[in-house]
């Protein structure tokens, strides 16, 4: 598929639109050439190679923030981490589409391992039997090494990473994603709305600066058609390492995420409080559920877990029973 601009007109038509490249918003367009010809209309066929591959993956969750800081990404390791060892018969894998910040090598303590390819694809890094990790960070010759790419470049390698990883049989697989709504959230939507996306995790902290950008968050996924399994508010309060006292660092001065999920009508999957240890494990990439097992944020995060399943249980019920009618 041809590439299209990363930056539409202000009243830009659309690519699929019968006006696309013709419209007085497109003069001056880079690629309004392309988009009058038609070719952008034509099927992506990463579609196809995407649904062949993620045929065998019952749940595909992406993990979302309005703005960088709020610890998505350390949510989703604890997230994937927690599905993996509350059944060792269940498969996870995380996908970290974060191109240009790939965290997750650090967070899951498998910094320096390589990928693999084989006649079936590239094989993702295994953390644990039931537990897997493809990362760009993985292709990098140095941990330090920027990755200045532009919008196209990033969606070829997240088609690549959707349709070539050799995932496997996979009960769960959390796409860790960037801040925002950019490139990488668009592709990867396009790519997984025909494997079928369960659902999107959006993830806050208390105070007021971080709620504006989730309800923008919300608002894309609404645009885009995504399901909202529901929000994680984390660093909800302090919890001294030593003396278990706590403190609000955050304020939540509107109510944080419990008022503006009742406002929204979004499910509140709990709170996560911030906990110093737990940065430490994350940034030493060790498994903070078996290094700090009585801590409360691991209680609270294996509550969400349960509420996680729940919906993702029912929502493949939903399907089941529409199908049916």
């Amino acid at each position: 598929m041809a590439d299209v601009p990363t930056e539409a007109p202000e009243h830009c038509p659309g690519t699929q639109s019968d006006s696309a490249g013709k419209a007085s918003a497109c003069a001056g367009c880079p690629n309004q050439n392309i988009c009058a010809s038609g070719a952008t209309k034509q099927p992506d066929p990463g579609i196809a190679l995407v649904k062949e591959r993620l045929a065998d993956v019952k749940y595909k969750i992406l993990v979302l923030s309005g703005k960088g800081g709020v610890g998505k990404s350390t949510m989703t390791s604890l997230l994937a981490r927690t599905l993996a060892a509350e059944n060792s018969d269940r498969n996870v894998a995380i996908l970290d589409i974060d191109i240009c910040g790939p965290s997750q090598p650090r967070v899951m303590g498998v910094v320096g391992e390589q990928v693999h390819q084989s006649g079936s694809g590239w094989s993702p890094v295994y953390i644990e039997d039931n537990l897997s990790l493809m990362s760009i960070g993985f292709l990098l010759s140095s941990a330090s090494d920027a990755v200045i790419w532009r919008g196209p470049k990033k969606n070829g390698m997240i088609r690549q990473f959707l349709s070539e990883v050799d995932w496997g049989t996979l009960d769960y697989l959390i796409l860790d994603t960037p801040p925002g709504t950019s490139d990488e959230h668009l592709s990867a939507t396009t790519y997984l709305k025909s494997a079928g996306i369960t659902g999107a995790i959006l993830v806050t902290t208390p105070q007021e600066v971080s709620l504006l950008d989730v309800r923008k968050e919300i608002d894309f996924c609404k645009k885009v058609k995504i399901p909202i399994l529901g929000i994680i508010e984390n660093m909800s309060i302090f919890v001294c390492p030593k003396c278990k006292s706590t403190a609000e660092i955050f304020p939540a001065l509107t109510g944080g995420g419990k008022q503006m999920c009742t406002e929204m009508n979004i499910e509140f999957l709990g709170s996560i409080p911030l906990d110093p240890l737990l940065a430490r494990c994350c940034d030493d990439g060790k498994n903070v559920l078996t290094e700090m097992p009585d801590s409360p944020s691991i209680v609270a995060l294996q509550k969400i877990v349960t509420r996680i399943i729940d919906k993702c249980e029912k929502s493949t019920t939903n399907l089941i029973d529409h199908a049916d009618e």
